[in-house]
């Protein structure tokens, strides 16, 4: 059996442009690249990315380290410093050593909120700190990790100083306590020695001391500070409350010691005669000399007080008024005020009033 092929007829149309095999060039785009110039291009693009990014972080890292040589000069820099790190030995400090009857108050400040005002210290070259400002800071914070064994009071917030000379950082921290204003005259006058008699000084007596380390200072104030500095060399050790003598008392008694220098060894014969006496008995008899009268006549001595001698329970307060801060503390039988005010200068009549009427609105009812 044969089969028979079915033909069909297909009819195309005519058509001249057709394309036969490659594409001509035209038809190609001309910007096509291959493989391999297509990575290269890639590479560059990205080592392009990269090396901007590195000239961005490079100009920050420069402009921080400006920033930081800046801050570092204008003493800026605050970081936590270990308390054994800290050194008190290149300036003489003006504070008057011994116990600070108001140092608990700022131990338990530090302990409630920290401490919002960081000591000021120098880098040292063995490595360690030399303090400028905040011996008072120091010593709250060095009494509470003893007492406590806290790790949070093992390190002490700081300031960290740029290098400067001696006299700057004398006038740093002379200025910190004139403005505090709570720095006796005394104290004053006995740094003022303290710089005078220090050979690194470069200083030949105590008028251009207190030149140099209270320049802020009035003039006024200068002559007392100058006064209270002769008067601590007249007396030397006489004096057992320096710190509390009034400015009046001690500016007044150096006049009459400069006008009559035998004067000088009554005062003294009189101040040894009564030892062991209170800041009130001693500015009592620099007080009788001051005034003309003399040394007061010795009184005897209040008798001790009966009973154990359990330590008395104390309370302390501050009371902010327009001209300044009113430090209280008040015990059994006893009340104690500091002020930025010249008692002995007030009204007799006038002070006994106002202590009276104190009294009278204390009294249990």
């Amino acid at each position: 059996m044969t089969r028979k092929r079915r033909i069909f007829d297909i009819d195309m149309p005519a058509m001249e442009d057709i394309p036969v095999g490659k594409v001509p060039d035209k038809v190609l785009d001309k910007h096509r690249r291959g493989p391999m110039a297509t990575a290269i291009s890639e590479n560059a693009d990205a080592l392009r990315d990269r090396q901007e990014t590195e000239d961005r972080i490079r100009a920050e890292n420069d402009q921080l380290a400006h920033e930081l040589v800046r801050l570092k000069k204008e003493g800026l820099i605050t970081d936590l410093v270990p308390l054994d790190a800290v050194h008190a030995e290149r300036l003489t400090r003006d504070r008057a050593t011994g116990p600070d009857p108001e140092l608990d108050e700022l131990k338990t400040s530090i302990r409630e909120i920290g401490l919002s005002n960081p000591i000021r210290v120098e880098k040292r070259a063995d490595g360690g700190y030399e303090l400028v400002q905040g011996m008072r800071r120091l010593s709250a914070y060095r009494a509470l990790y003893e007492e406590t064994g806290d790790e949070r009071f093992a390190r002490i917030p700081a300031g960290i100083l740029a290098n400067a000379p001696t006299d700057d950082q004398y006038r740093r921290m002379v200025d910190e306590n004139l403005i505090r204003k709570d720095i006796s005259f005394a104290e004053m006058g006995a740094l003022a020695r303290a710089y005078a008699e220090d050979p690194t000084n470069d200083c030949a007596d105590v008028d251009k001391a207190v030149s140099v380390l209270f320049k802020s200072a009035s003039y006024t104030k200068r002559s007392y500070i100058r006064a209270f500095a002769s008067l601590l060399m007249m007396l030397g050790k006489s004096l057992e409350h320096p710190n509390e003598i009034p400015r009046n008392v001690g500016v007044d008694l150096k006049r009459k010691l400069d006008g009559d220098p035998g004067l000088v060894r009554a005062v003294s014969s009189a101040l040894l005669a009564l030892p062991g006496r209170s800041a009130a008995d001693e500015v009592a008899i620099l007080r009788g000399f001051a005034d003309g009268a003399g040394a007061p006549e010795p009184q005897a001595p209040a008798p001790a007080p009966s009973g154990d001698k359990t330590r008395r329970a104390k309370t302390t307060f501050q009371i902010s008024r327009p001209s300044g801060i009113a430090k209280c503390s008040a015990s059994n039988g006893r009340i104690d005020l500091r002020y930025n005010l010249d008692f002995t200068r007030i009204d007799r009549q006038k002070l006994e009033q106002a202590v009276a009427k104190l009294i009278d609105s204390l009294q249990e009812d």
